[in-house]
């Protein structure tokens, strides 16, 4: 089977937590960083299909999902429903640990989950929805990404949103410049990376 580019069912999201993981370093496989392998996945991929299903999409072939885009269209709104919905349970399971000094990056993460805060940001008058997309090496480079990015944006137009943010890694130069083509700007630059936005 050809690969297809669909909405989200609730069946891809093993698969997506699986991507995740093997795209969360700078984009290349992160599996030596965790001991936990879902916990990447937790922050940065499970919560958004669980909170709003329609703005999840993926691209699959009879091999399974090799990428996904997932999304919100108010990032405040969605810092809420995170504290209210999201964040306890994996509190609960999750005492914050000290760094085994192993090279394993378990207790940064964990750290995060605890201390997780949204913050007000004018920069969400303009560009309240945000995003994050991963795709497997070999759906790369085939346009997927691309059109995983026009899927959501065509979601969220349809929502009245009218920009779209979203933070990447000063590693990831790749990444960097394949949001500059299609179409983000760079509106901030920090010490980890920079804050891209798309206007709808």
């Amino acid at each position: 089977m050809a690969a297809v580019l669909r909405p989200y069912h609730p069946s891809d999201l093993a698969a997506m937590y699986r991507i995740c993981l093997l795209t969360g370093a700078a984009g290349g496989d992160a599996t030596h960083l965790y001991r936990n392998p879902d916990l990447l996945a937790h922050l940065y991929a499970g919560p958004y299909p669980v909170a709003d299903p329609g703005l999840t999409f993926v691209v699959a072939d009879d091999e399974g999902v090799l990428g996904y885009v997932v999304g919100t269209a108010d990032t405040p709104t969605f810092d809420a429903w995170l504290e209210a919905h999201w964040w306890p349970t994996l509190r609960a399971q999750h005492p914050v640990p000290e760094d085994p000094g192993d090279g394993t990056e378990d207790h940064v993460l964990v750290r995060r989950i605890h201390e997780w805060a949204g913050s007000p940001d004018e920069l969400y008058d303009r560009y309240p929805a945000h995003l994050h997309i991963d795709l497997l090496p070999r759906a790369q480079g085939q346009g997927w990404g691309r059109r995983l990015i026009e899927a959501l944006a065509d979601a969220l137009r349809a929502r009245g949103v009218t920009g779209l943010h979203l933070g990447v890694d000063a590693r990831n130069t790749g990444a960097i410049a394949f949001y500059e083509r299609v179409g983000f700007r760079r509106e901030r630059t920090h010490d980890w990376g920079a804050t891209l936005v798309l206007d709808l």
